[in-house]
Order: structure tokens, then sequence, then C-alpha cells
């Protein structure tokens, strides 16, 4: 989870595919397989996604949530191995998973219609904004960065929520492509915690938390289940551990040669 901005950038980021280019997680011109890249996907866990030494799927554990929730990933956040959103929408019952770059509105990427009134976009906020809401806690904000007074009744009404993954500028690219983030209700939280990412993770801020840590944390708040976020994030640490332990080792320096002649002071790098 990164921290997304109040409002759309006024130009698109310069490294980002026009609109309407399709968005595939095939490589443009990728014909053939390599049989090394074959034999790396054959090894791979059910969903696909991450190598079997570090596949959860079998022992992720289910948590049903009145909420429901929506995570749009950015196509170039797809980490195989480390990345946390799929990690979320695989233990939320009913959440749902969508890669890609823009959606008309939030029915199109939910695959249900839904009032958009009725549902919030989670995001970090500026300084500002996470300075306005007590530490540990969430609030609504309206579209001025103000805490909205009546925003206990928001959240009482409120039927799901809405994750951007992605890196700072990835976040920014999802929002300004999807202007109908705008009708939704914002909400800013203020993480009492660390990132379990650690030194594994550059962060923007110390705030800053991973998708997965962000909805969990949201989750439990917005549902009244102090273990929610806890049971939630427990496999994460499990990964990390995991992705620690198989991390390859530094090659050894490799031991000096032997002494190059000196040079005659005319010889010249081909």
């Amino acid at each position: 989870m990164t921290n997304e901005p109040h409002n759309p950038p006024e130009a698109p980021p310069a490294d980002e595919p026009p609109a309407d280019q399709p968005v595939t997680d095939q490589p443009a011109g990728a014909g053939t397989v390599p049989v090394a890249a074959a034999q790396e996907e054959e090894a791979r866990c059910a969903c696909g996604k991450r190598p079997l030494d570090l596949c959860l799927c079998p022992d992720l554990p289910k948590a049903r949530t009145r909420l429901g929730l929506l995570v749009l990933q950015h196509p170039q956040e797809q980490d195989r191995e480390l990345g946390t959103a799929r990690l979320l929408t695989e233990q939320v019952e009913g959440a749902v998973l969508k890669v890609g770059l823009s959606w008309p509105n939030l029915a199109k990427a939910l695959g249900r219609n839904v009032d958009p009134r009725r549902w919030a976009v989670l995001h970090m906020g500026s300084k500002e904004d996470v300075a306005r809401v007590p530490r540990g806690e969430l609030r609504v904000l309206d579209r001025k960065g103000n805490v909205d007074a009546g925003g206990d009744l928001v959240l009482a009404d409120l039927e799901g929520l809405v994750l951007l993954d992605g890196t700072w500028s990835q976040a920014k690219a999802l929002w300004w492509r999807n202007a109908w983030l705008l009708k939704l209700r914002r909400i800013v939280i203020h993480p009492d915690f660390r990132s379990a990412y650690g030194a594994v993770r550059k962060e923007p801020r110390k705030e800053s938390v991973s998708t997965l840590e962000a909805g969990a944390f949201a989750l439990g708040k917005l549902e009244g289940d102090p273990t929610l976020q806890a049971r939630l994030t427990a496999p994460f640490a499990t990964l990390l551990d995991r992705w620690r332990k198989r991390k390859p080792r530094r090659p050894s320096p490799r031991p000096p040669g032997p002494a190059r002649p000196p040079s005659s002071g005319t010889d010249r790098p081909a």
C-alpha cells in the first residue's frame, strides 16, 4: 500500500502506456517461452504466482467480513514472490483482485452493481492528513482533506473498501486513470506499527505499510474484530520468513589474479 494523492495529477506519468492500450500479463513479443522459463513456471504453486517453496495457498485461512473488498493492482506491481495483494484477497471471502490501469466505473471493476456512495477508497494521504488521525485509528476525510464530522455514520453505512496496490507512482497512475474513485468516500489510516517488510522494501514514510497490512488494519477496525488484523497478517510473516531463508548468499569474492605488467603508457582499451 502506498500513499495516494487526494487529487489526480494533471498529466499521466510519462512511463505509462496510453489509456486505450490493452494491458496483459504477457509481455509484448513473447511468442515462445524459453525452456528454463517454462520449467520455472511449472514449479509454481496452484495459484501460479509464487515459487513452490513460498506457496501458502493450502494453508491460507478464510475470513468472512461484512464489507466487500476490491484491490486494484497496477500491472507492473505483480511481485511474484513478496507481493501482498493476492495474499489479502485470497484470505477474505468474496474479495476481488483486478490487474490493469483503468475501468469505466466501480461496478465494472467489481463485477456487480453497487452504490459507490457506500464504498470507500483507502489511502495513506499526506503527512498533514495522517497527522489529523490519532495513531492506531482511521478517519473519513472530505474532498478538502478535512476530517468528516459525520464520519461515524459513513463508516456504519459502508458496504465495501477499495485498495490501490502499487508503488507511489503506480498508485498515482491508477488514481488519475480512474476518475470514479473521486466519487467514493476517502479513508485515511494512521498505523501504530511498522511494516513487516523492514529493510526488504524501502517505504516512502514510516507510516507506509504493505497493501495487506493496510487492508488488514482497516478491516479490523471497520469490522470491530480485534483479532482480524493479526489473523490476516500472520501469513505475511510466514512468507517473509521463508523468503529470508531461501535468499541466495552473495558469491565469495574472486581470489586476486596475477599482477598485470606495467603499462607502457601507449596502450588504450579497444
